[in-house]
């Protein structure tokens, strides 16, 4: 029986895995989009959906148990300020590995990691929704409406 075995190694000691997921991490909510390789992005993953777990709640105790992982206070403003509020309905899930196939160099399986709702594709929704005129087929049917109303002796009343 193989206890333990639910952290990837990655080949590093403990230490250098600690720098590298930070690293990871951090740049993931920096660029919201990183490309690494496939072990990597699973065990960042892993990471960044706790840490926006923590942010979530807002509290302070949460502040400081994040900043002990991130220590870009930048980062940290906008993952408790923007990130958070995003997934603010989410009940979980808040990254996406995509695979991208393996490396020209050496053949290690690539991955991009990525936020599930990004800045940009929340900005493309939210101006998608304003630009978007009000739906013709509703028109169409508050007429229709009103038309069946008229007939019957509902419509607006004589006064």
């Amino acid at each position: 029986m193989r206890h333990g075995r639910k952290v990837r190694k990655l080949g590093r000691t403990a230490a250098h895995r600690r720098a590298l997921m930070r690293n990871l991490v951090q740049a993931l909510f920096q660029h919201e989009r990183i490309q690494t390789t496939l072990p990597k992005a699973k065990e960042a993953s892993r990471q960044a959906d706790r840490l926006v777990t923590f942010a979530r709640s807002g509290t302070l105790a949460a502040r400081r148990q994040v900043a002990r992982f991130i220590s870009d206070r930048k980062v940290l403003t906008k993952l408790f300020d923007e990130i958070a509020g995003r997934f603010a309905d989410r009940a979980g899930g808040y990254t996406r590995i995509y695979r991208l196939g393996p490396r020209e160099g050496d053949g290690a399986e690539m991955a991009l990691l990525e936020l599930v709702v990004r800045e940009d594709t929340a900005k493309e929704k939210r101006e998608k929704e304003k630009a978007k005129p009000k739906s013709s087929v509703g028109k169409a049917v508050r007429k229709r409406v009103a038309k069946a109303r008229e007939k019957k002796g509902r419509g607006k009343e004589k006064s």
